[in-house]
């Protein structure tokens, strides 16, 4: 349970910054979208479970810190995700209709640019809650993520893994059948969705 909650608060808080940053860039352009965009360019340049251990071993143990560190690993996919489909919007001509009839940036953006933004955040969120829950369960596994006081599946793991070798393979092997169901079944909703939501991709 913990690693799932771990996962969804992340997700969220992660997607809603992804969310502002994105719209902001596609619709300020210029100098402004270019340096937010190198800056979500040099966060998913290095891998996640890299940044995730260094920001670990900056603020210590706790779901908290584990929290904050999977919010800064998320955010740049959001906002690379919500900035390319916000930008397609902003080239179509109901958004040069808006302005023309004189509505403000901020109706515009919450009106009809952030709705059709809705679609691929939906997608992107399942397969990120998936791999949010893998990070916090390695990081847990590594000994640096949640306290052990708290029963993440990364620590189950860890803690049966000592065990292995004297026959007691079941302590570490049913917390990671649940780990792979949970990821599993999360990636098959995010394909669901994603047939639904865009009928296209269908094959």
């Amino acid at each position: 349970r913990v690693s799932l909650i771990v996962a969804i608060v992340a997700t969220v808080v992660a997607m809603a910054i992804g969310v502002v940053v994105g719209i902001y860039a596609a619709w300020a352009g210029g100098r402004i979208e270019s340096f937010l965009m190198r800056l979500v360019d040099l966060q998913l340049s290095f891998p996640s479970i890299l940044v995730a251990l260094m920001l670990m071993a900056i603020f210590g143990r706790g779901i908290d810190k584990v929290i904050l560190s999977l919010i800064v690993v998320q955010w740049a996919y959001y906002a690379r995700t919500v900035r390319g489909t916000a930008l397609s919007e902003t080239q179509k001509e109901y958004i040069d209709a808006a302005r023309g009839l004189g509505l403000s940036s901020w109706r515009i953006v919450f009106r009809h640019l952030l709705p059709n933004c809705i679609p691929p955040l939906v997608v992107i969120s399942t397969v990120q809650i998936a791999n949010t829950i893998v990070l916090e369960s390695s990081l847990s596994f590594l000994g640096v993520g949640v306290p052990i006081t708290q029963p993440s599946l990364g620590l189950l793991i860890s803690n049966g893994y000592d065990y292995m070798l004297s026959g007691q393979y079941w302590m570490s092997m049913y917390p990671g059948v649940a780990l792979l169901a949970i990821v599993a079944s999360i990636n098959l909703v995010g394909d669901r969705l994603r047939d639904i939501l865009n009928p296209r991709l269908r094959r």
